[in-house]
C-alpha cells in the first residue's frame, strides 16, 4: 500500500473532463489498496476565477502545501494542474527535493490567447517551466505526446483515459420530445470549445447542447432553435446522450475529450476534427467520423453503426488508466523524510 497525494486545481463541484479522470483515478487506486489524499480547493480561501465565476481558485501557499504533504506524508506526489494549487505544491516539492510528476490536461496557453493576446511562446514558456523538474509529464494521447515533445517538453509518458460503461449505456436512452436527428454537445459552455462551429451549421433535427458556462446567454440568444440543457449528471447524463443520433465536438484545443468515449458507450458515433484529442480516438467509419468540415463529419458519422460505437468503449476502462497512471508515479520514501531517493515503482 502506498500512500499517493493529488493536487489539482479542478475538482468537485466543477463539471469536466479533469474532474471526471481524476475522480475515477482516485477510486481505481484505493480499490488497489491504495491511500489517496486529493489536495483541492476546498481546502483553501477561493476567490471566483475572473471570467469563470464558477471555478474557484485556491488562495493557497508553499508552506501551507507543505504542512499538508508533511502531515500526509505520502510516498508519491501528482500535481494535475496549472493552477494556484499546482504551483504551490510544486515549489513545496523542490523546496524538499521531493520528486513529483504532473499532467498535461488543458492547453492553457491558447485558452488564454483566446482571450488576451498574449504569444503562444510567451504562454508555453511558462507552462513548459511548470513541467520542466517533474518527473514524468503524463498525457492522453500519442498526438499530444508529439506536439508536447515538439515544444521541448521533457518526459513524457501515456496516460490514457475511460468510460463506466454500465453508467453510459444505450438502454439509458430518454426521449427529450424533440425533432429528430438530435446532434449533441456536451462540455462546457465555453468560447475555447468552438461550440458556435457546431451551432452554425445547417442541419436537419435539432441541436442539444448540455451543459453550462460564461458563454450560455450568448449562445443561447443567437441561437434559439437549439435546446440548451444546461448540466446534467449521472443517469440523466447518460440519457441525454443515448437520445442522440451523433455527438459532435467541436473543440481544436481539447487534449482529450472524455465525453467522446462516454457517446460512444451509449453507443452514439462522434463528429469532429482530425486535430489532436479527436484524431486518437475516433476513427471513421468505426465510432464516429473526423472532417475539417464539420457538416460533412457529422453527416458521415450519423451513418456508422452503433453496435461498432459501443464495442469501441468497451476496450476503454477506468481501471487500466489507474494502472497506468500509478505506474507512471515516482514511489519514493514519505513527504517529510530526510531520504528521497528513488524508489522501484511497484
Amino acid at each position: 500500500m502506498n500512500k499517493i497525494a493529488i493536487v489539482t486545481d479542478a475538482w468537485h463541484p466543477q463539471i469536466n473532463g479533469v474532474v471526471t479522470t481524476l475522480t475515477q483515478t482516485v477510486k481505481h487506486l484505493e480499490n488497489m489498496g491504495h491511500r489517496v489524499k486529493v489536495i483541492n480547493p476546498q481546502l483553501f480561501r477561493s476567490i471566483p476565477c475572473p471570467s469563470y465565476p464558477e471555478i474557484r481558485l485556491a488562495l493557497a501557499w508553499t508552506h501551507q502545501l507543505k504542512k499538508l504533504l508533511a502531515e500526509f506524508a505520502p510516498n508519491a506526489v501528482h500535481i494535475a494542474t496549472e493552477g494556484p494549487l499546482g504551483w504551490a505544491a510544486r515549489s513545496a516539492c523542490l523546496n524538499k527535493k521531493f520528486p513529483y510528476t504532473t499532467s498535461y490536461h488543458t492547453r492553457f496557453p491558447e485558452y488564454i490567447k483566446i482571450r488576451i493576446p498574449i504569444p503562444l511562446s510567451w504562454s508555453y514558456t511558462v507552462v513548459r517551466k511548470f513541467h520542466k523538474q517533474a518527473t514524468r509529464v503524463m498525457v492522453a494521447t500519442p498526438a499530444l505526446r508529439d506536439e508536447l515533445s515538439q515544444r521541448n517538453f521533457p518526459n513524457t509518458a501515456p496516460w490514457s483515459r475511460g468510460v463506466n460503461t454500465e453508467l453510459f449505456q444505450p438502454d439509458t436512452r430518454i426521449d427529450l420530445g424533440v425533432e429528430g436527428p438530435v446532434q449533441v454537445y456536451v462540455g462546457r459552455v465555453a468560447v475555447e470549445k468552438n461550440i458556435e462551429a457546431f451551432l452554425s451549421l445547417d442541419l436537419p433535427g435539432t441541436k442539444v447542447i448540455v451543459g453550462d458556462g460564461p458563454a450560455r446567454k450568448e449562445l443561447e440568444r443567437k441561437y434559439p432553435e437549439a435546446l440548451f440543457a444546461g448540466y446534467r449528471r449521472g443517469k440523466e447524463l447518460a440519457g441525454y446522450i443515448a437520445n442522440a443520433d451523433v455527438m459532435v465536438f467541436p473543440s481544436l484545443t481539447d487534449t482529450f475529450g472524455v465525453v467522446m468515449l462516454e457517446a460512444n458507450g451509449c453507443g452514439v458515433p462522434v463528429a469532429a476534427y482530425p486535430v489532436t484529442g479527436p484524431i486518437n480516438v475516433v476513427k471513421n467509419g468505426v465510432n464516429g467520423w473526423l472532417d475539417q468540415d464539420l457538416q460533412i463529419a457529422v453527416h458521415k458519422a450519423m451513418e456508422v453503426s452503433r453496435e461498432s460505437c459501443r464495442n469501441t468503449a468497451l476496450q476503454y476502462s477506468w481501471k487500466a488508466c489507474s494502472e497506468q497512471f500509478f505506474h507512471n508515479l515516482e514511489i519514493v520514501e514519505p513527504f517529510g523524510s530526510s531520504n528521497h531517493a528513488s524508489a522501484a515503482n511497484a
